[in-house]
């Protein structure tokens, strides 16, 4: 009987961990990497497996969570964040896919997006598809951008029960996230060689903005999710300026520290 293992990490998530744990208790095996938390992460982690590990908070999530999984000894994984969760119905679904000895090596399965107290139908929130379970060692992470999928061998095939995300329940919750993952952006910009210009102040700080906002809130039905829905296209639009801004931040102290770098030699 094919067996599963679900990976989660997490930084400070001590108030999230117990629904999203409570959630997936049905798993052969949780597998838990805590990501530096100066909260009771460990502790509330610990109630509810033995497999927990700790690695430092790495910009770049997407190493660590390639970490936990291979700390995985199932035959099947499913990683989880601690902000989303597993209905039972997904649960039932997934137990019996996988005991079904699929030809897939991987699934994707809709994610319902719980946004200021309620759950986003329209703006790209919906089904909002993610791939999560997969056969050990037939997919893994490029640990390039943060927001990458997994590379999968084989074919892939799709769940229809949908998992759920709890995403940003505060303004505050909003913004800690922009800054955590603009940071990633910009350093990884820095390191792609772009340099700053007018052109791209243009571009991170006004069109791009403009753009996804009016892709999201008019032309995908953002403002059907009533004030969500505007809040939502509004805060994932200006997820741009912030880039730019840590952008233009990390290329300053670059060039400053080339500058006196060359003073001192």
């Amino acid at each position: 009987m094919s067996t599963i293992s679900v990976t989660v990490i997490g930084y400070n998530d001590a108030h999230l961990l117990p629904n999203a744990l409570e959630s997936v208790s049905w798993a052969d095996e949780i597998v838990f990497v805590d990501c530096g938390s100066s909260d009771d992460s460990l502790t509330v982690a610990r109630r509810y497996t033995d497999r927990v590990f700790e690695q430092p908070n790495r910009t770049n999530l997407n190493v660590n969570k390639s970490y936990a999984i291979e700390q995985a000894g199932r035959e099947w994984v499913f990683y989880l964040d601690p902000d989303e969760a597993i209905p039972p119905a997904l649960a039932e679904e997934i137990r019996g896919v996988i005991s079904s000895n699929p030809r897939e090596n991987a699934f994707r399965l809709p994610r319902r997006n719980h946004f200021f107290g309620r759950w986003l139908r329209h703006g790209g929130q919906y089904p909002d598809l993610q791939l999560r379970l997969f056969r050990r060692g037939k997919a893994h992470f490029p640990c390039v951008d943060v927001h990458e999928s997994l590379q999968v061998e084989g074919s892939v095939g799709r769940l229809r029960e949908a998992m759920e995300h709890y995403t940003c329940p505060t303004i505050f919750e909003s913004l800690r996230k922009m800054d955590f993952y603009s940071t990633f952006h910009g350093e990884l910009m820095v390191k792609q060689g772009m340099r700053p210009s007018i052109a791209m102040a243009l571009s991170y700080m006004l069109f791009k903005p403009v753009g996804k906002f009016l892709r999201r809130y008019f032309l995908k039905g953002g403002f059907l999710d009533g004030w969500p829905g505007f809040l939502q296209a509004s805060i994932s639009s200006i997820d741009f300026q912030f880039r730019f801004i840590k952008f233009w931040q990390v290329k300053a102290q670059s060039v400053q520290d080339t500058a006196q770098s060359g003073a001192r030699q």
